[in-house]
């Protein structure tokens, strides 16, 4: 890890600069197979799937008696620990469910919005080196809460064609209705544009490679929405003389070990702090089993020792970013002036471990500096607002001169005539 003290403002962007993944090389790859997708359906998925996952599949279905064989599986503490989180996660999602309001804005004219599903949503969970069995729970239960009518989800099976037990089971549970077998892009093809199999979504949820990545943003173009752009996965900690350094290096780790590509950062006023960091994560590291990964990791990360409180504020707001560790004494101070972050854990008993599984708020968030504009998935991900407006007499009369005038000034006298009329009558 790079040790940056008191860095100009200048600097800023140059220091907080993410790993930055060429994909000019990958794309040509990932349309001619999202093409071969569209083209040729199960075919393609099934022959990609022994190409890149080394699996030949008879079927892209995963049946009762699979997912009824992966329950007997997952050890009964890895179960209670799953429905622990789900009561969480539908909590706190049910807490979000939109309250339709009528307002008059002119008598005689009111207006109002209406939340509606989205009727069909696509799920990818990745099952590579880190079965994602909690990303299950964090899309699936707010899609249920939501509504959504047909949930479906794909994820890469192992060599011998079966999909985590794991993953399996929080699906049962989280109330998926269609899983199938399908990894990186061909998953992603598979439900922005249907196959014999998969169904066709309206919008694709999900985590994954640099493959999946590129994948959803091409589909996105034209073909279905997606939940958000996404880069590698980063965590920043913010952190005084008050925090434990042990704590602060386990924080750090835990987000280093999700990818070679991800980002970790600590900002701090304190300068022996650092040290302590550096010293806890040299003892930590050697006992991870993906230590390898986490090594990659810190080399594109950064320990930055600022004058004061302001300037961490400052670099906190122009990095935006994933998750936000704040461990001091005033942490609500320095959190209320918090602008872009994606989700913020606050005091010293807060990991970002605990919203990554457990805690009830959601772990699908923005990267890459995306938290600037946009939010983590919640319950309106799943939901599009319709609004709806209603006119008496009285209020067409009272509204209908403005709307003359403004049509006319725009020189479409059609929508001027469509008042007119009326209150001719």
């Amino acid at each position: 890890m790079q040790i940056i003290k008191y860095p100009q403002r200048s600097e800023w962007g140059k220091i907080l600069a993410r790993p930055v993944i060429d994909t000019s090389s990958l794309n040509e790859t990932v349309n001619n197979v999202l093409s071969d997708i569209r083209n040729r359906g199960d075919q393609a998925v099934v022959e990609y799937g022994e190409k890149f996952d080394k699996v030949k599949l008879a079927s892209l279905v995963v049946t009762q008696e699979e997912i009824n064989e992966a329950e007997n599986l997952v050890s009964e503490d890895l179960k209670s620990a799953i429905r622990v989180a789900k009561q969480n996660i539908e909590t706190f999602h049910k807490s979000q469910i939109f309250e339709t309001k009528k307002i008059e804005t002119t008598k005689g004219v009111t207006c109002w919005q209406k939340a509606v599903a989205i009727e069909k949503v696509g799920l990818y969970i990745p099952g590579g080196t880190a079965p994602l069995f909690s990303t299950v729970l964090m899309l699936a239960i707010p899609a249920a809460i939501a509504g959504c009518s047909e949930i479906v989800l794909c994820s890469p099976p192992n060599k011998e064609g079966k999909i985590h037990p794991a993953i399996l089971f929080a699906a049962k549970e989280a109330g998926v209705s269609k899983i199938f077998k399908a990894g990186g892009i061909q998953a992603i093809g598979a439900m922005a544009y249907g196959t014999e199999t998969i169904p066709k979504v309206y919008k694709i949820f999900g985590p994954g490679n640099q493959y999946v990545m590129a994948a959803k943003q091409l589909v996105s173009l034209r073909d279905v929405a997606i939940d958000m752009p996404a880069g590698p996965s980063e965590v920043q900690v913010i952190a005084d003389e008050t925090a434990n350094a042990a704590f602060i290096a386990a924080d750090l780790l835990s987000q280093a070990e999700h990818g070679a590509d991800s980002q970790v950062i600590l900002t701090t006023t304190n300068e022996k702090l650092i040290s302590e960091v550096v010293a806890q994560i040299d003892t930590q590291l050697k006992a991870l089993p993906r230590q390898e990964i986490a090594e990659k990791a810190l080399a594109n990360s950064r320990l930055i020792l600022l004058k004061d409180d302001q300037e961490i504020i400052d670099i906190t707001n122009q990095y935006a970013p994933e998750h936000l560790i704040i461990e001091t004494t005033n942490y609500l101070d320095i959190a209320n002036k918090i602008i872009n972050a994606g989700s913020v854990f606050l005091g010293h008993y807060t990991p970002e471990s605990a919203g990554d599984y457990a805690s009830g708020t959601n772990h699908t968030l923005p990267t890459n500096g995306y938290a600037t504009a946009y939010s983590g998935v919640n319950l309106d991900s799943f939901i599009k607002k319709i609004t709806f407006q209603e006119i008496t007499k009285e209020g067409i009369q009272n509204l209908g001169t403005a709307i003359e005038i403004m049509a006319e000034n725009e020189e479409l006298f059609a929508h001027k005539n469509a008042v007119t009329l009326r209150l001719k009558e």
